[in-house]
């Protein structure tokens, strides 16, 4: 059995909004707007199932929830949902709303960002990855990225670690990276397996990416916590979504580089 807390977490957009909000927030993809009692945006989201992702703001532990995003919660007046044909349409307009508004509480997206490429390289027992303005000619590269370039690299390399270390829990990753203080490179000792973590993230950029899911799922199968495997949803979903941008991204930019 589950420990009791002796003080419950709070929940202060239940107290604010109502339980009944959230029961009734639409399983649709959009752009939620989150205001305060002025009327102003304090942070923009975007998802593909807008009753889920809000499910993730009403518990305030501190534990699990940044502490920008725990000094939010405590602001939000009102939610206002914008309804979009799918995902890829949310996220163009939450593109749009975060440029245009600029919201107090958002950081990636709301100011134009360098350029950064992700790349990797291997040795016999060994695989970096890391995320560079400039790639150096003796590592493999994607890009030139966007905003999307640093949280990408944190959720490929978490995601990885894990794969790697079936048996390992969330919090005995390296210090810092379940909050993303990775720096500019990830290292992991894979053993045997070079080769292998070598395809995959080929697969990933360049050939099917189903096929990089379905090996990453079945790696990640056993984790049953529920606190480990809202981490892993959680990074499953932004790499997912950047596979389904991939090529719309690669057409935009025009520079896809493979070396």
């Amino acid at each position: 059995m589950g420990q009791t807390l002796l003080f419950p977490d709070p929940k202060p957009l239940d107290q604010r909004l109502g339980g009944k909000f959230f029961r009734r927030a639409p399983r649709r993809p959009g752009v939620y707007l989150m205001k305060d009692a002025d009327d102003n945006v304090l942070y923009v989201g975007k998802a593909k199932d807008l009753k889920q992702r809000l499910g993730n703001y009403r518990l305030a532990n501190p534990d699990r929830m940044p502490r920008r995003h725990l000094r939010m919660v405590r602001e939000v007046a009102h939610i206002e949902f914008q309804f979009c044909a799918n995902e890829s349409a949310a996220l163009r307009h939450e593109s749009k709303l975060l440029r245009s508004l600029k919201p107090k509480y958002n950081r990636a997206g709301v100011w134009p960002g360098k350029s950064r490429f992700i790349v990797w390289r291997a040795d016999a027992q060994k695989i970096e990855l890391g995320i560079v303005e400039t790639p150096e000619p003796a590592w493999r590269r994607f890009g030139p990225l966007n905003s999307i370039a640093v949280a990408l690299h944190q959720s490929l390399s978490r995601l990885l670690w894990l794969a790697l270390n079936p048996q390992a829990s969330v919090i005995q990753l390296p210090i810092g990276w379940g909050r993303g203080g990775f720096g500019d490179r990830a290292s992991f000792h894979c053993g045997g397996q070079v080769a292998k973590i070598l395809n995959q993230l080929e697969k990933f950029f360049w050939g099917s990416s189903n096929e990089f899911f379905a090996w990453l799922v079945k790696q990640l199968g056993g984790r049953m916590h529920c606190f480990e495997r809202a981490v892993v949803e959680a990074d499953l979903e932004r790499v997912r979504e950047f596979a389904g941008h991939r090529t719309a991204q690669v057409q935009a930019s025009g520079q896809l580089a493979l070396l």
